[in-house]
C-alpha cells in the first residue's frame, strides 16, 4: 500500500527570511492526520535567504539530520562543534539530554535550500553528539547510498531502527530496495520527479509505505530523493 502525501498539501509558513514546507505537524502547523510516520517525526522543506537563520535555540531527545540540497549552512552548538554543510553531505545531531545550536546561511548572496528531519530516538535521555560525512558522488548517482542507520554502517549512525538512504536519479535512471518483513518505509522527493512503483511523485511529494516487499524508483525527469527504511 502507498498513500501519497502531495507537496500541495504540505503545511506552509513564510517569514521573508525563511520558507518552510512541512510534511509532518511542526510549530503553528498543526494536523492530527499527519503527526509523522513511525519514528520519522519531521520533514521540513526549508528556503532561507542569504546571511539569516536560526538563532541559537534548544532541543532535547531527538536525532536532527541536515541535507542539505543548494548551498551552505553554518552550524555551531552547545557541545563546541562548529562545521559548514554543503550538498553531498549530511549532517546528524543527537539532542539527547539536551543541546543548543544555531543554523545560519553561510553565504551572503544567495539562498541556501535543505531538508531538515528529526527523527524519534529509541531512547531518552543519552548524550548530545555530533557527526558529519561526505556522500560521494559515485555512491549518490544512479544508486541508494545509505546516509544513516543504527548499526554505523551508513554516513552517519542514529539512535534509531532506521535507516536512511539518498539517490540522484537522471530520466529512466532506476533503483531498487526491499523491505524486510514487517518494515515500512516513507520516499520523499526533495526535487524533480520519479515513479514509485509505477506512480507518479514530483518535488515535494512524499509517500507512506506499508505491506510492500520492494521499491522500485525510476526518474521521471532528473530527481533527487530519501529514502526512509522504518520498523
Amino acid at each position: 500500500m502507498i498513500a501519497v502525501r502531495k507537496s500541495e498539501e504540505r503545511g506552509h509558513a513564510n517569514h521573508g527570511w525563511l520558507d518552510s514546507r512541512f510534511t509532518f505537524s511542526f510549530a503553528e502547523y498543526y494536523d492530527p492526520e499527519h503527526m509523522g510516520f513511525r519514528a520519522l517525526r519531521v520533514i521540513n522543506d526549508d528556503h532561507i535567504a542569504a546571511g539569516q537563520g536560526f538563532p541559537t535555540h534548544p532541543h532535547q531527545d531527538m536525532e536532527i539530520l541536515t541535507y542539505v540540497l543548494e548551498g551552505a549552512v553554518a552550524h555551531k552548538d552547545s557541545t563546541g562543534t562548529a562545521a559548514v554543510v554543503r550538498p553531498g553531505e549530511v549532517q546528524r545531531m543527537s539532542a539527547g539530554t539536551g543541546v543548543r545550536h544555531s543554523e545560519y546561511n553561510a553565504n551572503k548572496d544567495k539562498e541556501l535550500h535543505l531538508l531538515q528531519i528529526w527523527i524519534v530516538p529509541e531512547r531518552r535521555g543519552q548524550p548530545p553528539s555530533y557527526e558529519q560525512k561526505a556522500l560521494p558522488p559515485e555512491a549518490l548517482d544512479g544508486k541508494l547510498c545509505r546516509v544513516a542507520d543504527r548499526e554505523g554502517k551508513g554516513a552517519v549512525t542514529i539512535h534509531q531502527d532506521v535507516a536512511v538512504f539518498a539517490t540522484r536519479l537522471k530520466k529512466g535512471q532506476a533503483v531498487e530496495h526491499a523491505l524486510g518483513k514487517a518494515r515500512h518505509a516513507w520516499v520523499h522527493v526533495a526535487r524533480g520527479a520519479l515513479k514509485l512503483n509505477g506512480q507518479l511523485l514530483k518535488g515535494g511529494d512524499g509517500a507512506a509505505v506499508s505491506d510492500e516487499a520492494r521499491l522500485q524508483l525510476e526518474g521521471e525527469d532528473a530527481a533527487e530523493a530519501l529514502v526512509f527504511d522504518l520498523a
